[in-house]
């Protein structure tokens, strides 16, 4: 049953391809094994289903489902194994039960020993004398080519390696060794050692438990005196004459190697000693390394490691550090910290004694094979090859050992792979573990950590590296837990910062997770960026650092690692948000900014490498954007941050760019940069004014919007974005007068220039000077507005030439709106200026021609975008409207606005129905003030409550049609919303036809009649 239900979700709502997959985790948290009652009636009635497939197959999966619950949790199950695993062998023990039944009570055993783990199952199981004979004989009588039955050939091997252990001489079971025939009958010894073979050798799971039967089994004492040798030969001559490029020879192979990791594992040392070198060539023979089988390396990395165990003598270093008491409750009974502080120290003369002793010439392979094994390719066997570091390190002289340290040391060169990288991580954490990495090296190995935790490198198309950091997080958790803090002291600041800023500005939500430990001001940072918390990669950039900045120690390492390591990453999102952050951590070092890092930004904005130049231009306009609003906030000269060099290197930045810059591919990146730089620089009211820079950056805004057919289609509306922003920055900076108007010439130059754009023969000039022209300031469209609302109008216009220019014509549809919004309205006022009652009609007039934009083409329905960019630009302009003078919309005007909506709510595609759904909703309850003259508006708020306005799902053909086919009883909307649905019902979308048929009584005749 559970407890409680512990839900995290997380959800990265970032900009463009910043998004991170969401991680929705669900967890129940479980007390008890409370289906123990259901389980007992499963297992109690399998003699009544086991016979029936239907109902046989229905209890397996049922019993399945139940234990799949405690695959987290399986401690749960500890007090229940016992009595689950008498119930099922009381089937298999009784001699009535036919195959089929104990089969399927040893599947039963199987899934559970799956869920709870063969190791701690294995002493469950009956071992007396008496089982021996019934065992053997069931394992004779299976066929080990059959595939239904593998799990009681498992569980079967399993129980007969528990049983091997009892305590009385094989030779006893044998009796007469003569049968009654007057045939010598097979000892025991070599029944069940003849099975142990058979079985090793096979494909599926009994394998595995084979290897564990011979574990136990050799190890006896007389059979290790009798049969040991030549089971040793046999297994050595089978991975002889196996080849892992086969099949056949990889399933040997494999059976071989868990033979012996696991007979050298629980063999005592002295048994096995005298046949470790021969194991050991016979291992460097197969030259398992070559091998593209995971699992080979895997299990060769295991049995090198338990060789090496097997050369050196089983006690454990003296020389190791230890940190003295690390039981919690002799901690809380202890005074102070005086237990927690005592280091173990063990004087020089024993520790001498302990190591002398030879060190066999077979441990050098030995660890040679381990640190190649850290550089594999597959993670699986890098852990391997670490963990067999740390376990023969244990046992070597302090000298030897730190030659080990040293060889490891070696991994970490930016001539090795990410792989070698990642292994000497886990090795490292490893010996920190187990306090083989002494004090005296700690110097060596932090360097190389930090490093670790900054790993990243580009690969093709993406990055490796992640798992460097990850391990590297490791390490300094490890190292957190083995060393009194007094060790650490003289490193503490390094690894601290270095783990914030991974907490905070790794690229990889694991990471970020994995450094989320514990710094100096713990419990406060903790606090703030907490498991979930940092899972967001925009709220770990753009406010946990400025929080995290606010600790001193932190503040200028956080910067630094920004510049250094993140404007010039390889995904331009990083770089994206990493100058974001950093114009967020302005305030928090001011002159740090200005006198550091914007003087070491300037000369990489003019570079040779397009990422660092990319980062570079973006991190110089959003610092000196963030210098200028604290300048200003504190009532200081805009220039207070800035020295004329500064001033100059910011300019400089724009020459640059206008010959070099924003040529050949590396336009795509460069282009929006430098708009963006402009932009920053106008909104910072540099001091630019007649400056000839202004020129520049205009013709370089021109540049861009002229050149959007030139660039990738990606591409083209960042750089389209980024320039009309840029434009609408520079113009209300630096081109209106005292007077708070614009120069006649410039203005005129300036809007007729865009205004003849409009007509040009390439369609995205029209759509970049169309936005640019809704981006204008009042100042520059006054006296001009109706020249502007004409040449929009004509680019909305159908013709032969352009009636695939969708995106042009929805692009000056925005226009339009953006244009009526800045100008203002004013009834009685002029048409050159404002919007009044001149020109209302021939706005309204462009907006409601673009609604019935129905142009497809090879990219599919593309008038959609027309309409909703029209659907959104007539509640833009009418909501204009009511807030300041409503009397200019009339009655007719209102209903073709509702009317149109009405109709693009009852049509096919669900995005355009749903923004169309949502229009409607919204001026049907606009409140400041209502609009006026909607038709039907009691019937409306009827059939679409308000309360429903949020929650109504429009893209859901099953709730949009019902409520929208009840606009058919008004007769305003009769003829508009059977004009939607005709076309729906005509599409090709089989839901949203289905959906029809849920009209209501009478429709179906109106649409007859109709």
């Amino acid at each position: 049953m559970a407890l409680g239900e512990m839900d995290g979700a997380e959800s990265e709502p970032e900009e463009g391809q910043n998004q991170e997959l969401g991680v929705i985790t669900t967890r129940s948290i479980l007390e008890s094994f409370t289906e123990s009652q259901e389980v007992r009636g499963l297992i109690g009635n399998l003699k009544g289903v086991f016979g029936d497939l239907v109902t046989r197959e229905m209890t397996m999966e049922k019993f399945i489902g139940i234990m799949d619950k405690y695959q987290e949790q399986p401690h749960l199950l500890d007090h229940h194994l016992e009595w689950m695993m008498n119930s099922l062998l009381d089937i298999v023990r009784d001699n009535g039960s036919p195959p089929p039944l104990a089969h399927l009570a040893f599947k039963f055993l199987y899934i559970i020993t799956k869920v709870r783990g063969y190791k701690l199952f294995l002493p469950l199981f009956p071992h007396e004398v008496g089982d021996l004979q019934p065992v053997l004989d069931m394992l004779v009588d299976q066929n080990p080519k059959d595939s239904e039955t593998w799990e009681t050939r498992y569980m079967l091997l399993l129980w007969l390696s528990m049983i091997c252990l009892i305590p009385f001489d094989l030779a006893r079971f044998d009796g007469n060794i003569i049968s009654d025939e007057g045939h010598a009958r097979v000892p025991t010894m070599d029944r069940i050692l003849k099975i142990a073979k058979c079985y090793l050798v096979v494909s599926d799971k009994a394998r595995d438990a084979a290897a564990v039967l011979v574990s136990k089994f050799i190890v006896r004492p007389d059979v290790r005196q009798k049969r040991m040798a030549d089971f040793l030969d046999w297994t050595l001559s089978m991975l002889s004459k196996s080849s892992f490029q086969t099949m056949e020879g990889t399933v040997v192979m494999n059976g071989m190697l868990q033979a012996l990791a696991q007979l050298f594992k629980h063999g005592k040392r002295e048994d096995c000693l005298p046949y470790a070198a021969t194991v050991l060539e016979c291992l460097d023979n197969c030259k398992l390394s070559q091998s593209n089988q995971m699992v080979l390396r895997k299990l060769g990395m295991k049995l090198v490691q338990r060789l090496g165990l097997t050369f050196v003598k089983p006690k454990v270093a003296k020389w190791r550090y230890q940190r003295g008491c690390r039981s919690l409750a002799a901690n809380l009974q202890a005074q102070g910290s005086v237990v927690q502080n005592q280091i173990i120290t063990v004087p020089a003369n024993e520790a001498d004694d302990e190591e002398e002793y030879d060190i066999p010439a077979e441990i050098e392979n030995v660890v040679e094979q381990l640190l190649v094994g850290l550089k594999d390719k597959d993670t699986i066997v890098r852990w391997s090859a670490a963990k067999g570091i740390g376990r023969i390190s244990g046992r070597l002289p302090k000298e030897l050992a730190d030659d080990v340290i040293g060889s490891l040391l070696d991994c970490f060169s930016f001539q090795e792979t990410d792989n070698a990288w990642h292994g000497g991580c886990l090795a490292l954490a490893e010996l920190g573990r187990r306090g083989l990495l002494l004090p005296s090296r700690i110097s060596d190995v932090v360097p190389v950590i930090l490093k670790a935790l900054t790993y990243d490198e580009k690969r093709g198309a993406c990055s490796v590296g992640s798992n460097v950091r990850d391990a590297a997080c490791y390490v300094c958790w490890a190292f957190a837990r083995a060393y009194d803090p007094a060790e650490l002291i003289p490193f503490i600041n390094q690894i601290s910062s270095a783990l914030v800023i991974a907490a905070i500005f790794d690229r990889d939500v694991n990471c970020r997770r994995a450094a989320s430990g514990t710094f100096p001001h713990g419990i406060e940072i903790l606090t703030a960026a907490d498991y979930f918390a940092v899972g967001n990669r925009v709220n770990c950039y753009l406010t946990i650092s400025v929080y995290i900045a606010g600790f001193p120690e932190y503040t200028e390492p956080m910067i630094d690692h920004l510049v250094n390591m993140k404007i010039n990453h390889w995904d331009s999102v990083i770089r994206e948000l990493s100058t974001k952050a950093l114009h967020n951590l302005t305030p928090r070092a001011p002159e740090y900014m200005a006198d550091v890092v914007l003087p070491r930004l300037l000369p990489l904005s003019v570079g040779t490498d397009l990422h660092t130049r990319h980062g570079a231009i973006l991190a110089c306009a959003e610092i000196t954007h963030a210098l200028c609003k604290l300048a200003e906030e504190n009532n200081r000269s805009i220039t207070y941050y800035f020295n004329e060099e500064s001033l100059e290197g910011l300019k400089q930045i724009h020459q640059e760019a206008l010959f070099l810059l924003c040529r050949g591919l590396g336009g795509e990146l460069m282009r929006p940069a430098v708009c963006t730089l402009i932009e920053k620089l106008s909104l910072s009211k540099m001091p630019f004014r007649e400056d000839p820079i202004i020129g520049g950056w205009q013709w370089l805004i021109n540049d861009s919007l002229r050149s959007l057919s030139l660039v990738s289609s990606a591409a083209r509306q960042h750089i389209k974005e980024s320039a009309v922003s840029a434009l609408a920055a520079l113009c209300n900076e630096y081109y209106i007068n005292e007077k708070g108007d614009a120069d006649p010439a410039l203005q005129d130059e300036l809007v007729t220039q865009y205004v003849s754009e409009l007509q040009n023969t390439e369609e995205m000039i029209r759509c970049g000077f169309s936005r640019a022209l809704g981006a204008l300031p009042r100042f520059l469209l006054k006296g001009r507005l109706q020249q502007v609302l004409e040449g929009l109008k004509k680019v909305t216009l159908i013709s032969p030439a352009d009636v695939s220019f969708a995106e042009s014509r929805r692009d000056a549809l925005i226009a339009i709106a953006k244009v009526c919004q800045t100008v203002g309205v004013k009834g009685e006022g002029s048409e050159e200026e404002y919007v009044c009652k001149d020109n209302i009609t021939q706005i309204y007039a462009t907006l409601f021609t673009a609604v019935t934009d129905y142009t497809t083409d090879s990219r599919g329905d593309v008038g959609g975008w027309v309409r909703e960019a029209a659907m959104t630009s007539l509640m833009e302009v009418t909501l204009l409207l009511v807030q300041n003078e409503a009397e200019l919309i009339n009655a007719n005007i209102c209903k073709q606005i509702m009317c149109w909506l009405a109709q693009q709510s009852a049509e096919k595609i669900d995005k355009f129905r749903a923004h169309a759904g949502s229009v409607f909703l919204t001026l049907l309850h606009f409140d400041h003030p209502p609009v006026p003259h909607i038709p039907h508006r009691e019937e409306l708020e009827r059939i679409f409550p308000r309360s429903e306005k949020e929650t109504l799902n429009w893209n859901a053909a099953s709730e949009a049609f019902p409520r929208i086919t009840q606009l058919l009883g008004l007769p305003t909307y009769q003829y508009y919303v059977l004009l939607g649905l005709s076309v729906s019902v005509g599409g090709l979308t089989e839901t949203t036809v289905r959906k029809q048929s849920g009209f209501p009584a009478g429709t179906r005749i109106f649409w007859t009649v109709s």
